[in-house]
């Protein structure tokens, strides 16, 4: 029985929490997305289906689902149908190395050795499995790009294939720059080593914070950096050719790719589920000083609370970021990333391994 029970809350109850936030981040985010554009545009967006639109998510996924499923003629059967499969297992298993938080005991319900992991697998090398997982996940659009016989697909597939690795590089020494300051691969390791000074707080956390966002917009394929789409040119890219819910399992792809950069930035640079210390400790004030009381008031807020705040305030900045940027030329996305963001990781990582060796981090 008891082996039972530790199955239950340590494997059943996580994965059913973590699929169930997965698969509403992949419906509401679109509605988050067009509520803030339209927002940003001095447009209403969604609002009939629901008050304020908010079952535009569940009428859209019912539409998709009943929706014809078309398969071009010409094109290869099993690679088009695969393509899509492939992108959105890799997008939803980077989620089991996530931890969203320490063992709760759910406010005291469960005994301390009965306590509920929030992550699937604390596994040892986390961000090289998150790493491991988005370069697979390119392979998806590049086939479907390919499996579609059509050559606006096929351009948009090439491009992907290009932009993908172009970015993955900077962004894997920003990668290696954190792990090098927290001394493991292991992501709650990394949160726990930023008790004291959250890295995005350190000599060079700024620039590797840069590095890694504007590579991680770029891997999403979201916008300036949404080339292997590009609708004004491309028709709608390497998903030109599908319909109904193999056309949704892109969305929803890139939906939870961007929640997993979100996370994966608040976790390597903010402290995760750490609380937000507005004010320093001050001793001399004694305990009952209004500090005191602030940054007690907000340890006391669930950590679970807190990486989740930082990982929308993230997706928002996502969303503004697209209402705002125009769209970059290919020669300059190229550009940006071999001449500018490569060679400043490359300094970045050793500057960092200096300031490591003689102390300073």
């Amino acid at each position: 029985m008891a082996q039972i029970l530790n199955i239950v809350y340590t494997i059943l109850i996580p994965v059913a929490v973590l699929f169930g936030f997965i698969m509403l981040n992949a419906a509401y985010l679109s509605y988050m997305e067009r509520k803030t554009l339209a927002w940003m545009q001095s447009r209403m967006g969604p609002m009939m289906a629901g008050y304020h639109g908010i079952l535009q998510p569940i009428a859209d996924g019912v539409k998709l689902f009943f929706k014809e499923d078309i398969i071009p003629a010409k094109a290869d059967k099993w690679v088009f149908i695969v393509a899509p499969l492939i992108l959105l297992v890799m997008s939803l298993a980077s989620f089991v190395v996530i931890p969203f938080g320490p063992p709760t005991r759910l406010f005291g319900i469960l005994s301390p050795e009965n306590a509920v992991p929030l992550w699937v697998t604390n596994l040892n090398i986390g961000v090289l499995y998150v790493l491991a997982l988005a370069s697979i996940g390119t392979y998806g659009v590049i086939m479907a790009g390919w499996a579609s016989n059509n050559k606006y697909s096929l351009l948009g597939s090439f491009r992907s294939a290009a932009q993908m690795i172009s970015y993955e590089i900077p962004m894997a020494f920003a990668i290696i720059t954190v792990v090098l300051m927290a001394g493991s691969l292991n992501l709650t390791e990394i949160v726990n080593a930023q008790t004291g000074k959250w890295f995005i707080f350190t000599y060079v956390g700024p620039v590797v914070f840069f590095l890694y966002l504007v590579s991680g917009i770029a891997e999403t394929n979201r916008a300036p950096f949404d080339l292997p789409e590009a609708e004004s040119e491309l028709v709608a890219g390497f998903f030109t050719e599908y319909t109904g819910m193999r056309f949704a399992m892109f969305f929803m792809a890139e939906y939870a790719n961007m929640v997993v950069v979100a996370l994966l930035i608040s976790i390597m640079f903010f402290g995760g589920w750490l609380p937000l210390q507005i004010f320093p400790s001050v001793s001399w004030l004694g305990g009952m000083a209004p500090i005191s009381w602030v940054n007690t008031a907000m340890r006391a807020v669930p950590p679970v609370l807190w990486l989740l705040a930082k990982v929308y305030f993230f997706i928002f900045c996502f969303i503004w970021i697209r209402a705002t940027l125009p769209r970059l030329r290919y020669d300059q996305l190229m550009k940006f990333s071999w001449k500018i963001l490569l060679p400043l990781s490359l300094v970045t990582l050793l500057a960092t391994a200096f300031l490591k060796q003689a102390g300073l981090l």
